[in-house]
Order: C-alpha cells, then sequence, then structure tokens
C-alpha cells in the first residue's frame, strides 16, 4: 500500500507542477478557442491540459518500475507498457483536436487504432465470468470487439461529461478511487498477483485527477481539453480490462459449496462486469440521452448543444458549484455502492443505505424548485433570500439600470487577447479590471 500511495503522490506533484507552465504555453501557441454558444464559461481559457496529466502518468509508471515491489508488475506483465503506448496515442490526437479541432470521425478512429494499439500488446479482455454459466473463453475476434467497444465507450463517456469546471477530473477521481479499493482487495486479500496492474492503472489515475484538479476547479485557468478527457477515459478502461479479463475466477476458489452461497461468493467475480459501467454510469447515461436527442431532432450525434445533464442542472437553477457537487453526489454513490455490494451482497443494509442516500440525492436536485422562507424571528440568521422583509421583496422586483462601461467590461474577451486571465468565471473579475486600470503589471 506505501508504494501505491507513493506512486500516486508522485503522479499528483508531477501533473500539478506541470499544469502551471502547460497553461502558459497553451496562450502562448494559440490553443484558446472562442466562446461556443454551448459553453459555460466567459472568458477563453486554455486547453492542452491533458499534457500535464499525460506527464504525470510517465512519471507515476517511471517510479513505480523502480519500487520494490511494484516492479514485478513490469516484469510479469506487459500491461503498464500497453497502456503507455495507447496512452501516448490517443494523448497526441487530443493534443491535436484541441489545437486544431479535427473531424469527430477522426477521432474515433484515432480511438480505435489506440485501443487496437493495447489489445496487440497483450491488454485484452481473454474470458469473461457468466452467472450461472460459469467462465466463458472468448475467440481473440470477441475479445478484441469487446476490448474496442469497452475502450471507445468510456473515452467518448467522459468526454461528453467535461462541461463544467472540475466535473470530469473530479467524477473520474471518485470512481478510479472506488476501482483502485475493488482491484486492491481483488489483489490482496485473494492474493491474485493478475490484479495488480488494475490497482497500479487506477492509482496513477488519481494521482492525474488530484493534481490537475486545482487548476481545474471553478473558475478554472485551464482546461484538460481532449488531451486530457480522452487519456483518463482511456487509463479507466485500461484498468477495468485488466482486471475483467485477465483474472482468473477460478483462482478465486469460489464456486464450493451450495449453489446459493455460490451466487453470493461469486459478486467479486460479477462486479468486473457491472463496476465499468457504473463507474461511467452519468456519463454513459449523458451520452445515450445526447445521441436520443439529437437523432430525434435530425441532428448528427456528434453535434454539440446544451442539453447535457450539467447544462440542466444549471437551468433548474443550481449554481456552478453546486452543480458539480451534485454530480460528485451521484458519481459517488453509485460506485462506492457497487463496490460495498461487492463487499456483502447478502446485506440489506446497504441496499437500505443506497436507498436513503438516493432520496437525499433527489431532494438537493430539487432544492432550487422550493423557496422555503424562515419565521420574522429567524430572518437575521438566514441568508436574505429566505427573508420575509418587503424591503428585500422591493429591491429584488425593482430593474437595475446596467452601466454600459461596466457591461462593456463583462463582454467576453477574443481568444488572441493580451491581457486575458483564461478565467472561466460566470462573472466579471471586477479585481482584476480595476488593477489594470491602476497601471498594475498584472
Amino acid at each position: 500500500m506505501r508504494e501505491y500511495l507513493l506512486t500516486l503522490c508522485i503522479t499528483a506533484a508531477v501533473t500539478y507542477l506541470l499544469t502551471g507552465p502547460v497553461r502558459k504555453f497553451a496562450i502562448v501557441a494559440g490553443a484558446m478557442p472562442e466562446i461556443r454558444a454551448r459553453d459555460v464559461h466567459r472568458e477563453p481559457t486554455p486547453r492542452l491540459g491533458g499534457i500535464a496529466m499525460f506527464f504525470g502518468l510517465c512519471a507515476g509508471l517511471l517510479v513505480a518500475d523502480h519500487l520494490t515491489n511494484l516492479s514485478e508488475v513490469f516484469e510479469k506483465s506487459n500491461e503498464p507498457r500497453a497502456l503507455l503506448s495507447g496512452a501516448a496515442l490517443i494523448w497526441l490526437i487530443g493534443v491535436l483536436d484541441d489545437k486544431f479541432e479535427i473531424d469527430a470521425l477522426i477521432k474515433l478512429g484515432g480511438q480505435m487504432i489506440a485501443a487496437g494499439v493495447m489489445v496487440m500488446q497483450g491488454l485484452t479482455i481473454l474470458w469473461l465470468p457468466i452467472p450461472k454459466v460459469g467462465t466463458v473463453a472468448l475467440t481473440q475476434w470477441q475479445g478484441t470487439l469487446l476490448t474496442v467497444a469497452l475502450v471507445v465507450i468510456t473515452i467518448n463517456a467522459v468526454n461528453f461529461v467535461d462541461g463544467l469546471d472540475g466535473l470530469a477530473s473530479g467524477m473520474v477521481c471518485i470512481a478510479a478511487a472506488a476501482f483502485f479499493m475493488y482491484a486492491y482487495r481483488i489483489w490482496y486479500s485473494y492474493g491474485i498477483e493478475a490484479a495488480a496492474p488494475a490497482t497500479l492503472f487506477a492509482a496513477i489515475l488519481m494521482g492525474m485527477c488530484i493534481g490537475f484538479l486545482p487548476h481545474n476547479m471553478h473558475p478554472a485557468r485551464i482546461f484538460m481539453g481532449d488531451s486530457g478527457s480522452m487519456l483518463i477515459g482511456l487509463v479507466l478502461a485500461a484498468g477495468a480490462i485488466s482486471i475483467t479479463g485477465q483474472v482468473d475466477p477460478d483462482v478465486m476458489k469460489l464456486f464450493a459449496g451450495s449453489e446459493r452461497n455460490t451466487v453470493h461468493q461469486m459478486v467479486p467475480v460479477y462486479i468486473p462486469l457491472v463496476m465499468p459501467l457504473t463507474i461511467i454510469a452519468i456519463p454513459a447515461a449523458d451520452l445515450i440521452l445526447a445521441i436520443v436527442r439529437r437523432t430525434w431532432r435530425g441532428q448528427s450525434p456528434f453535434a454539440a448543444d446544451r442539453g447535457h445533464l450539467h447544462h440542466r442542472l444549471l437551468e433548474i437553477g443550481h449554481s456552478h458549484s453546486r452543480a458539480v457537487l451534485i454530480m460528485y453526489f451521484w458519481s459517488a454513490l453509485i460506485a462506492f455502492g457497487a463496490l460495498a455490494y461487492s463487499v456483502n451482497s447478502a446485506s440489506m443494509w446497504i441496499v437500505l443505505g443506497v436507498v436513503i442516500l438516493s432520496a437525499i440525492g433527489l431532494l438537493l436536485l430539487l432544492l432550487p424548485r422550493f423557496t422555503p422562507r424562515a419565521p420574522r424571528w429567524a430572518e437575521a440568521f438566514v441568508p436574505p433570500r429566505y427573508r420575509r422583509r418587503r424591503a428585500v421583496a422591493e429591491s429584488a422586483s425593482t430593474p437595475v439600470q446596467a452601466d454600459p462601461a461596466e457591461e462593456e467590461e463583462r463582454a467576453p474577451v477574443a481568444a488572441g487577447v493580451a491581457g486575458v486571465n483564461g478565467a472561466t468565471a460566470l462573472g466579471a473579475r471586477s479585481r482584476f479590471l480595476e488593477r489594470r486600470k491602476a497601471g498594475s503589471s498584472r
């Protein structure tokens, strides 16, 4: 565990320290597209954050290769090299897209090629544990097609959810944490060395996201872009493929006892079939809804719009930060709920806890629909929006004439204009404007 934590910390530190220089490079390189109709931010923000995340991945693999216990992963398995090869290819495609906006079909082809590169080096699904059937060996073509499909779906699901500051990196970090606990339990409790690569991938993925999050939280100073979202999607899929198709269920010796006991004991084996889906449940749901919505309107499935789940949360009335936290909550509930069920599938307390937390999540989701008013004796202790005072209501109903100069300052800045701060705040940053007027060097 110490070596896994050391790898995680090194990956996070390298990613965090490189994100600042990468942001400056992105500004100089002009990787700051103009504001689009579907964007939430109002100022051009540099992309290419995936560059720092990729070097964090390389640093994590390099450190793990020189540690006493984790070095055995590189000696006994070719999966880390397969991951690095596929990640380098998908990262290069993402960098080109962040700079030149390449076609969606070209990106799809690049994703399939990256998945094929990993399959050629041994990172593929060899067998599947099917309930009431047992372990089913897959042919080479079946394993290849299933691996490519899982990689492409995961990459695009993460890419679709990358619409708010800190949303994609935070959700993937939560998913990676749940997956790390699951993979570490398979490796440590059952003594299966084949689960070590997946555990390593999850630890490195957490480090990549943790190191990038401070720069990407609202208001973000840099976006990960497709170079980052496709990269973390591929690493997430690689971990799921490794532990699903490489760990032999027969080694876990779970087929002894009665049929009912065998079904409960086999849950840790069936979970790999479900865990990738629970990890990307919300992004996958967003992806499916987007395809159905656009096809129903007669548009291309790759056409961009403002109908994603995070856009709808903003339309309901949630703030940017609250919308992100709500998405975090649901991701954690689904991922850790599946993890808890894999540990003790016979416990009704787990199901009851998930139901209660789901009800709390629905209440938080619909919170803007309700505007409770505090009694008069408690008005001094609550925010102004919950008070009944007439002055507050009159001030809210009275239109305020906007200052033309202020409106001009709040206008979005075109990409490439000198002095842009690269933030994605929904409002203007007046303190920076005042400093510029005062002749400050910043």
